[in-house]
This record gives C-alpha cells, sequence and structure tokens, in this order.
C-alpha cells in the first residue's frame, strides 16, 4: 500500500486519535468543537434577535396606525361643526352679536 492510501485509511479508523501523538490531535479536536459550539450558539441568538426586531416592527406598524386614527377623530372632534352639534344638544348656541374689543388706557402721572 502507497503512504497515501495508509494515511487515508489511518484517518477513517480514526488511528490518529490512538497512536503516541493523540493528546495533541484531541486538543485540536476540542477546541475546533468549542468553536462550533460558540459559533451555533451566537447563530441561534442572531435569529432571535432577527424574530424580535421583526416582531418590534410589527408592533410599531400596528401602533402607528393607531396613533394616525386616533389623531384622525380628534380632528374631527375638534372641528366647528362637531363642536357646534354638541353644544346644540345641550342648548347652547352661538352669539348673534358679534364680541367687542376692549381698550385699557393707561394714565401716566
Amino acid at each position: 500500500m502507497s503512504k497515501v492510501k495508509k494515511n487515508v485509511y489511518g484517518f477513517l479508523r480514526g488511528s490518529f486519535l490512538t497512536d503516541e501523538s493523540a493528546f495533541k490531535n484531541w486538543r485540536i479536536i476540542i477546541f475546533v468543537v468549542v468553536l462550533l459550539l460558540v459559533m451555533i450558539s451566537s447563530s441561534h441568538k442572531a435569529d432571535k434577535k432577527v424574530i424580535e426586531i421583526s416582531n418590534l416592527n410589527k408592533l410599531k406598524r400596528e401602533l402607528r396606525a393607531e396613533y394616525v386614527d386616533t389623531g384622525t377623530i380628534l380632528m374631527r372632534m375638534k372641528m366647528e361643526s362637531s363642536i357646534r352639534e354638541k353644544a346644540k344638544s345641550r342648548g347652547l348656541e352661538p352669539s348673534k352679536t358679534p364680541p367687542k374689543k376692549i381698550k385699557v388706557t393707561y394714565k401716566n402721572d
């Protein structure tokens, strides 16, 4: 068997984990596994944050629509015709005579 075949066959059998230099191999394997776990954990956290951002954007759109609707209702309530109707139902009517301006003059002594 050629050297390449022996190396591939030895790798597939896992002899690199059981020979005399296995300690170095185990350290590298453990390091790679820890890095993979950190990568998987960070990707899950990023996915959770993306979902949370999506939900917050949806809530923001809903609240904005509610704000616009409430503003529209308030503007209709503030209209003079609406106020006149409410005042009329309470028995109030607009004045027939226009208001008069009052001027105050001060005398200097």
